[in-house]
């Protein structure tokens, strides 16, 4: 005998069958064509597919049957329905209604057979995607064809590449394997890729000071370069790019912590005080930039990062992957040779370039044999030297005068954190 649904079960389906009908009437109260379903409909037919489920809930046969006979009523009424011209004057629904009578009734049989989240999580998703129709299609109609292959670019990275990647290492010269490469990749270009498409498709961070926290996520050397350039060609922005360039590089702490977390905790644990003091630093200098630097009119001209170096596209990916797996080689064989001051000598090195693939093969233990207090050190010294490049961008595209706090900035801040990898290293 199957077990007696318990009276919460029963409860939720009648809850969620209302719900989706009061959001189904709501959506259609402008209509003047009635069409099936509602707040009395989807509640009958919930309960009718609960019943027919609990007669059989082995071969789901009344179930079935009863599936079948509603939706050959559907495709009558909707056949009819169209013939009869009911779209005319009228929002085109498509299908919506016939599917939401199917959920209705399949919604029975899941609040009673499936642990509750999923008939939550499939109600509530129905009832966004019917009320958000106007803003999904807005969205669609902004997404260029580029940005919909792109997405599919990286669920082939995520979803065909990495589980086929073997997770042993394939040479002696490194204990990185190829999945948690690739894993690094997708990590890092995912952060970059919520960014960018903030950048390219959020109007209120076309420029100011959202332009350059989210840049921070992105690139905050990119953000350097482009508000530096802004600085020196419109003196009216220069406020923003002062304070901006100090913002950016405040939230680059907060992402190095939060890449280093998801691959290493223990080396998190050891860089969460340095780097979270370094980050509010970041904020509070950007504070008192914004608040005492001399107030212009802003330009009326949005500045955005270069719509073209998307962190997804797979050239990009190829150059991250290589770069990780060069960085992860040079890593052990400067290890080998020269110990750990290699290494710091290594990460000051690399600071002048993209640090990612340097911080992620020292997350994901790229470097055997390296106690947590040297890693932590060396991605510090890194994040320390790329401060000093950024820097010198602030102040050379930037003619000198107009970024010159913002430079000072980043070098104090790499001091400190100099500072705070001698003391971790010390430890």
């Amino acid at each position: 005998m199957p077990t007696a649904p318990s009276p919460v079960s029963i409860a939720l389906l009648l809850g969620l069958s209302f719900f989706l009908g009061l959001a189904f009437e709501d959506f259609f109260a402008r209509s003047t064509q009635r069409r099936p379903g509602g707040i009395r409909t989807f509640p009958m037919l919930a309960v009718g597919g609960g019943v027919l489920y609990l007669l059989d809930p082995t071969h789901f046969i009344p179930f079935t049957a009863g599936l079948v006979i509603l939706g050959a009523w559907l495709v009558v009424y909707y056949q009819a329905y169209v013939g009869a011209g009911g779209e005319q004057d009228e929002p085109n629904v498509g299908i919506v209604v016939p599917i939401l009578n199917t959920h209705a009734y399949v919604l029975g049989a899941v609040a009673l057979a499936l642990p509750p989240w999923i008939a939550v999580t499939m109600t509530v998703a129905a009832v966004l995607l019917l009320t958000g129709r106007e803003q999904l299609h807005a969205l669609a109609r902004r997404v260029a064809i580029p940005e919909i292959i792109t997405a599919g670019q990286f669920l082939i990275l995520t979803g065909i590449v990495l589980p086929l990647l073997p997770n042993e290492p394939v040479t002696t010269l490194t204990a990185i394997t190829p999945r948690q490469a690739w894993l690094a990749l997708v990590v890092v270009c995912t952060l970059s890729y919520a960014g960018y498409l903030a950048h390219r498709y959020w109007a209120g961070a076309a420029g100011g000071l959202w332009m350059a926290a989210l840049g921070g996520l992105y690139s905050s050397t990119a953000t350097t370069v482009v508000l530096a350039r802004q600085a020196k060609a419109e003196p009216a922005f220069q406020r923003h790019a002062q304070t901006g360039i100090t913002l950016a590089t405040a939230i680059m702490y907060l992402r190095i912590l939060a890449i280093v977390a998801v691959f290493n905790f223990a080396v998190a644990r050891v860089l969460f005080l340095p780097l979270a003091a370094l980050s509010l630093a970041g904020f509070i200098c950007c504070a008192l930039q914004y608040r005492f630097a001399t107030a212009a009119k802003e330009s009326s001209q949005a500045t955005r990062l270069p719509a073209s170096a998307n962190p997804l596209e797979l050239g990009a990916a190829a150059i991250f992957a290589f770069l990780f797996v060069a960085v992860s080689l040079l890593s052990t064989v400067v290890k080998s040779q020269f110990g750990i001051s290699g290494i710091y000598t290594l990460a000051a090195i690399i600071g002048v370039s993209d640090i990612d693939p340097f911080v992620l093969n020292l997350a994901q233990g790229g470097v055997p044999g390296v106690a947590n207090a040297a890693l932590a050190a060396a991605i510090l010294i890194a994040t320390s030297s790329n401060n000093i490049l950024k820097a010198l961008y602030a102040a050379c595209f930037a003619g000198g005068k107009a970024t010159a706090p913002s430079a000072a900035v980043l070098a104090l801040l790499a001091l400190a954190g100099l500072a705070a990898a001698f003391a971790i290293a010390a430890i």
